[in-house]
């Protein structure tokens, strides 16, 4: 599993959003700001973003995913 790979798979979830993914060796960093956080809690935004790995995550391939989940508006 690479950053590339794992931001592909979240882009392909979420075309809109702006993605950073960092790491390796199975742990990695997600940085998304997407306007679909927009009166989201924290708990949905990362279910939004996991849904996009969760195939990665259960075959074992991604072991650990930090999600940092922001708005646009969170961020400017």
């Amino acid at each position: 599993m690479t950053p590339e790979k794992i931001e592909r798979l979240i882009r392909e979830q979420m075309p809109e959003a702006r993605i950073s993914v960092s790491g390796g060796e199975g742990k990695f960093t997600a940085e998304v700001v997407s306007k679909a956080f927009d009166g989201l809690p924290l708990l949905k935004r990362h279910k939004l973003v996991y849904a996009a790995v969760n195939d990665q995550i259960a075959s074992g391939e991604l072991h650990a995913l930090t999600i940092v989940a922001k708005t646009p508006a969170e961020v400017a």
